[in-house]
């Protein structure tokens, strides 16, 4: 007992602080996260497409019978563009069929104006040059590299990073974000630019301090239970301590498992050494969509423009064009600046996506099923939190080793799977450390519920780790006298 309690109270002062560091930080987090550019900032900082003089490939045309990868249709400088991804990644302007050239800082100035304009930012942009990597694109600047840093003199102090090759938009922050970034994000996922530039040493300290944080909660549970004494006179089981140490040994009582269950369940997030990796649930998501060939690519690009009448296809506010491929067939969604989305077939006509034809995609698996059919409204492992979810949608549960779930989206074709691994990461990841659970997913039933639990950690984390630095300093001084 002496040396657990020797090995607490010293662990305490290592991991202690930052313990505490990600409590205070939780409440922020609560709220406000990491700034990221969201998809519906990203369209509506595009230009509505005009297609009427779409679309030529030029030297750019891959054999018909070549297998089609991703790839957006968006416009860019008042021209549509063609992005492509994967190895042989390119941008073609389909007006020319020319390949894009990187962008002057003229150019990327009309970019941000435009994109200002579509997200009602109120202020000019102005270039603040080429960053290699600062706090708000730790992970994105190297890939989009040069990374323009532009900011706008609107009364939030917006802030964007555009890719200088591509010309798009890859970061959003404004003040707020920035401001409490510094009191949320970064302390809590340990994000100092000087560590998170070097991803392999961030996750390792990351993942081994979570370690010790979980040691300590849990030695900690264990020390607190076996010094309960029992009072002679009223028979009652309480703490023997006074002041500090008495406060800590209550409150590690009452949410010390809350305290091991969410230093745990954040190590967990980090994946560690793969532990919660899903697998095997892609092969069935490629059996239903299947693949599909440039020669439909161009087909569809042939038809894009308008119909045999001249008349426009797409909406007036559409903003960029997706592959949909379903059952092997290459269909087309035009996402508009509302979020709402039109799929379209090979001729390019409103083609919405039958509940027929994904049974017969999913009956074609050939796996058993335990059941399957439309759902109207969320279950554990589809639902909306802090994100939308769209509904009604297809389930199938499927009668495999894993029991396997699928959910396939009616509006777009776009297939979800979800095998055992994945479910005990649901649990373990997002239901532990979000306490994100049915019941308490209501608001503000979990802001009241998770702040008064928060209070509870931080006071745990708080008065442990200031005892842990008093009684060092004293141990410190006595061995020096």
């Amino acid at each position: 007992m002496r040396l657990i309690l020797i090995i607490h109270r010293y662990l305490a002062v290592a991991v202690g602080l930052l313990m505490t560091l990600w409590c205070l930080s939780g409440f922020v987090m609560m709220y406000q996260s990491f700034p990221e550019l969201s998809n519906e900032q990203r369209l509506n900082g595009l230009e509505p497409l005009e297609l009427s003089a779409c679309c030529n490939l030029g030297r750019f045309a891959p054999h018909d019978d070549t297998p089609l990868g991703g790839f957006r249709i968006e416009m860019l400088l008042g021209e549509p563009v063609l992005r492509t991804g994967g190895r042989d990644a390119a941008i073609v302007k389909l007006a020319t069929g020319q390949p894009l050239t990187p962008l002057t800082e003229a150019e990327i100035l009309t970019v941000a104006d435009q994109f200002g304009s579509g997200n009602s930012v109120d202020g000019s942009p102005r270039s603040l040059g080429i960053v290699d990597i600062d706090q708000w694109t730790l992970q994105s600047a190297r890939h989009n590299a040069p990374a323009w840093h532009i900011a706008f003199d609107d009364p939030t102090a917006t802030e964007i990073y555009i890719n200088g090759t591509t010309g798009e938009v890859f970061q959003f922050t404004n003040r707020r974000q920035r401001v409490l970034s510094w009191f949320g994000a970064i302390p809590h996922w340990t994000y100092p630019t000087i560590l998170r530039q070097n991803g392999p040493l961030w996750t390792q300290v990351v993942i081994w301090s979570s370690i010790l944080g979980t040691f300590l909660a849990a030695t900690g549970l264990y020390v607190g239970i076996s010094r309960l004494r029992r009072d002679r006179r009223s028979n009652k089981l309480g703490s023997p301590y006074a002041g500090w140490w008495y406060w800590h040994h209550i409150t590690g009582l009452v949410f010390g498992v809350l305290v091991l269950t969410w230093v745990f369940s954040g190590l967990m997030t980090m994946n560690p050494w793969g532990a919660l990796s899903e697998s095997g649930g892609g092969d069935y998501r490629a059996q239903i969509t299947g693949s599909a060939r440039w020669g439909e690519l161009k087909q569809l690009l042939r038809a894009i423009g308008g119909d045999a009448n001249g008349n426009r296809v797409l909406a007036d506010d559409a903003r960029q064009i997706t592959p949909a491929v379903f059952n092997n067939e290459l269909f087309l969604l035009a996402h508009n600046a509302d979020g709402s989305q039109l799929r379209l077939n090979s001729n390019a006509q409103a083609a919405p996506l039958a509940l027929s034809a994904i049974e017969r995609a999913v009956d074609g698996l050939g796996t058993p099923m335990q059941s399957s059919g439309l759902l109207h409204q969320e279950d554990n492992y589809y639902y909306g939190h802090k994100r939308d979810v769209t509904l009604p949608v297809y389930r199938a549960v499927l009668d495999d080793d894993e029991q396997t779930r699928l959910y396939i989206n009616p509006e777009s074709g776009a297939v979800r799977t979800l095998g055992s691994t994945g479910r005990w990461s649901r649990w373990i990841r997002t239901g532990l450390h979000d306490l994100d659970f049915p019941v308490l997913r209501l608001r503000p039933i979990w802001d009241i519920v998770v702040v008064f639990l928060l209070l509870g950690v931080t006071l745990v984390c708080v008065t442990g780790t200031w005892m842990a630095m008093r009684r060092i300093r004293r141990d410190y001084l006595s061995l020096r006298g």
